[in-house]
């Protein structure tokens, strides 16, 4: 009875649209990404960490060039049906963008008004270098439960406890790796994280019972890395006492350190709570830090601007926001950390996010991205199958399309009546597919998650990777959980009606562009019909 009803879905999700389509073979899906990984291979090692200024974008376009090109001679795919999943994706993270160029004018600004340099200056005092980066781990997870944003998370507080960790002598990947640990932990369990409510209403799975199942994976996943990052902590050569107070003394020389400041955060930690809408929050944050940056430091904006007066100091803080900022403390390791870019700085980010929407967009209406996932459906067999080919395919999702909320929608979309037709409950899906999806995404060095990251620590995707012990473990402690069989049940599938469908089953569409479309429970204050929500990333 299972397996009929498990066929029955398979044969309506490979025999959709064949009439005008030609399948493509899984050999010529792999294609586009092996060239795309090669190119990328090869760009970093020609550019190194210059790579972002335009190699990788132009990887990412030869990839959909190599993905485009068969898909219309071989496969019969149209070009309006290309250009429209293109634009269809790109349109997908317009709002992306938007808070991409409010998180460099909030950087900047938070910076040059005093905000960050105040933070690092009370974090040094108050925090142990044995105990930094399991610290930040955790001050990143509980920022990031009661914001349900890890973009906002790492983009505000990160950056303030990545600056303290420097001045202790710690690594940028094992700094980065704690800070988005912790973020996206935090991101994965919050009832205001929208990927936490995505998942859940994708896979049609009450969102508390979705997150209480989580923690049967999640809370292993970071009491491991706690350890790791505990255990590294005390093997660590923190800096001397003296480097420290020369750093200290550094900050207190060249910005106005004062508590006041952290008024700044407040305010916009109270936003949050209140869950106004993220651009909102960071407009108003940045709005608060230029009214202190003029208060609080009008020697800096006057050095910015080349001009002291009034006039001079309003020129340096517009400059603060948009363009790229340098302030000359004393301190190489310093200068390096209070150096911003502005706006400015994440137009290379934003280029390569709108590259990678092409790419995706590429693969999913050539239908090389279906041929590709359907390779894994045959490993379903058991429990152990199910999940792995979920979270594998959750994670090719992730490289392929090149964004966690499209990845989000169609594993769930894909998985969820086999998961029925296999008598596995949604809940089992929704964590699945949150332990595969959400926290690989900063992973990925294309993806908007993993550019975003990047270029707001400052720090390559590569670098951290190997630091983000949270990340990397929640995969396999799903697979992990899976060999246990604890808490999975199964029950019988549904017996098949007349006709040989199953009872209660629809099929699995493989249009080229699905609509990214859920009606959600209220997200970061806004209820309704949430269209690729990437507002409180």
């Amino acid at each position: 009875m299972e397996e009929t009803g498990y066929k029955v879905i398979l044969k309506n999700k490979q025999t959709e649209e064949t009439s005008c389509k030609k399948k493509p073979a899984v050999w010529l899906s792999v294609a586009p990404i092996a060239v795309l990984v090669g190119l990328l291979a090869a760009v970093v090692n020609l550019f190194g960490s210059d790579t972002l200024e335009g190699a990788s974008q132009i990887a990412l376009l030869t990839a959909t060039a190599v993905c485009i090109l068969p898909a219309m001679i071989i496969c019969r795919v149209s070009w309006k049906e290309i250009e429209r999943a293109i634009v269809h994706n790109i349109t997908g993270v317009a709002t992306a963008l938007l808070i991409l160029l409010l998180i460099g004018a909030l950087s900047g600004i938070w910076m040059v008004s005093g905000v960050i340099p105040t933070l690092v200056y009370y974090g040094m005092k108050v925090m142990s270098a044995d105990f930094y980066l399991a610290s930040t781990c955790v001050i990143c997870a509980v920022v990031s439960v009661m914001t349900g944003s890890s973009w906002t998370t790492i983009a505000t507080i990160g950056i303030a406890l990545s600056g303290v960790g420097m001045a202790q002598g710690f690594s940028p990947g094992w700094i980065a790796g704690a800070i988005i640990s912790g973020a996206y932990f935090g991101d994965k369990i919050s009832p205001l994280s929208d990927t936490t409510i995505l998942a859940s209403a994708v896979t049609e799975t009450p969102l508390f019972v979705h997150i209480r199942y989580m923690m049967i994976t999640t809370v292993p996943s970071i009491t491991i890395a706690l350890t790791v990052y505990t255990l590294a902590g005390f093997s660590h050569h923190a800096a001397s006492s003296e480097e420290v107070n020369g750093f200290s003394e550094a900050l207190v020389k060249s910005f106005n350190i004062n508590p006041l400041l952290l008024t700044v955060p407040a305010v916009m930690l109270l936003l949050i709570v209140k869950r106004v809408p993220s651009l909102i929050c960071l407009f108003a944050s940045c709005f608060t830090a230029c009214i202190f940056a003029l208060v609080f430091q009008p020697h800096l904006l006057g050095g910015i601007s080349g001009d002291g007066g009034l006039t001079g100091q309003f020129k340096g803080m517009i400059m603060s926001v948009y363009g790229r900022t340098a302030v000359e403390t004393g301190s190489a390791a310093l200068n390096d950390l209070v150096s911003t870019r502005g706006m400015a700085g994440m137009m290379n980010t934003i280029w390569l996010i709108i590259c990678a929407m092409c790419f995706g967009g590429a693969m999913t209406a050539s239908g090389m991205l279906g041929s590709i996932i359907a390779t894994f459906l045959r490993f379903m067999r058991n429990t152990v199958g199910v999940v792995a080919s979920t979270a594998v395919s959750g994670l090719l999702l992730n490289i392929t399309t090149s964004d966690q909320y499209i990845s989000i929608i169609l594993t769930g979309d894909m998985y969820k009546d086999i998961y029925s037709a296999k008598g596995y409950e949604r809940r089992l899906l929704s964590r699945t597919t949150e332990d595969s999806v959400t926290v690989t995404s900063p992973l990925v060095p294309w993806n908007t998650c993993g550019m975003t990251q990047s270029t707001v620590l400052g720090i390559s995707t590569l670098t951290y990777l190997p630091y983000c012990f949270f990340n990397l473990i929640s995969p396999l402690m799903s697979i992990i959980v899976a060999m246990t069989g604890f808490r999975i049940i199964k029950t019988p599938p549904p017996a098949p009606q007349e006709g040989g469908e199953s009872k209660n089953m629809s099929p699995i569409s493989q249009n080229p562009s699905p609509k990214i479309t859920e009606t959600l429970p209220p997200l970061g204050g806004a209820g309704g019909t949430v269209t690729n929500p990437i507002s409180n990333s």
